[in-house]
């Protein structure tokens, strides 16, 4: 039998609708509510509970899976993930991975810009206006092997970002530190080939395999807070990943 749900939507919020169903669901998820196993109505069921539209009740059950919290499997519907493979939704930096392991990650800023943001970045933050950004560009080393090429955009009314700072910390670290509670992010992970800049920088050789990352991060109330193209080269870093079964 599905489970309903009952989640209280505040309308008049600056939580997107369908962050606030997320969270909803992470807390049913967390007090029992929603056992491991548990099926939900479908889409347009849940919608129609919650007097939402389709597409916002999707792109909430999106995030949920891509958070490894429900599955969807053909032929069952929607269910809770069971708490043995559930995979917690945490956001981590190259940086914090690296100090995590006993490694002394080192930065070199190589460009560093605050100004207005241009269109396409100012889109993908959906920045009200006034907010402009910091841009930057860092190399990330570990030893004498350069790991990461790394270019972000972070919204400047959540903190003050400096060279030294970015220097001498994680981007993540310092957000935090400034009062940023990361949320989810959605996230790419690519594959390209070094061009002549890159292979310079990363001290490898033009046509060189890189693994390339697209990063949006979000907080709890519902900000783009930072966006980012990240280059990794291939012979030095890999991404681990639960895998679900659908």
């Amino acid at each position: 039998m599905a489970t309903s749900l009952n989640i209280p939507i505040d309308r008049s919020s600056p939580i997107p609708l369908y962050h606030q169903v997320v969270q909803g669901i992470e807390a049913m998820i967390r007090t029992g509510a929603l056992e491991p196993g548990s099926k939900l109505e479908n889409e347009i069921e849940l919608a129609a509970q919650l007097n939402l539209s389709r597409p916002t009740m999707r792109k909430a059950m999106d995030e949920l899976v891509r958070a490894g919290l429900l599955v969807r499997k053909r032929g069952v519907g929607t269910q809770v993930v069971a708490s043995q493979v559930r995979r917690h939704l945490e956001l981590s930096s190259l940086y914090d991975d690296l100090s995590q392991s006993g490694k002394e990650p080192t930065t070199k800023v190589l460009a560093f810009r605050h100004g207005p943001a241009e269109e396409e970045v100012a889109t993908t933050l959906q920045l009200p206006p006034g907010i402009g950004v910091y841009h930057f560009t860092r190399l990330r080393s570990v030893g004498d092997k350069p790991l990461a090429l790394m270019e972000n955009w972070v919204r400047d009314d959540v903190a003050e970002l400096t060279e030294e700072g970015l220097r001498a910390h994680g981007m993540y670290q310092i957000l935090r530190e400034a009062g940023v509670n990361f949320r989810l992010a959605n996230q790419r992970i690519g594959a390209t080939v070094a061009d002549v800049y890159q292979a310079d920088l990363l001290q490898t050789s033009p046509g060189a395999a890189l693994v390339t990352m697209e990063r949006t991060a979000v907080d709890d109330t519902g900000r783009n807070v930072e966006t980012g193209r990240h280059v990794y080269r291939a012979d030095s870093y890999s991404f681990e990943m639960t895998l679900v079964q659908r």
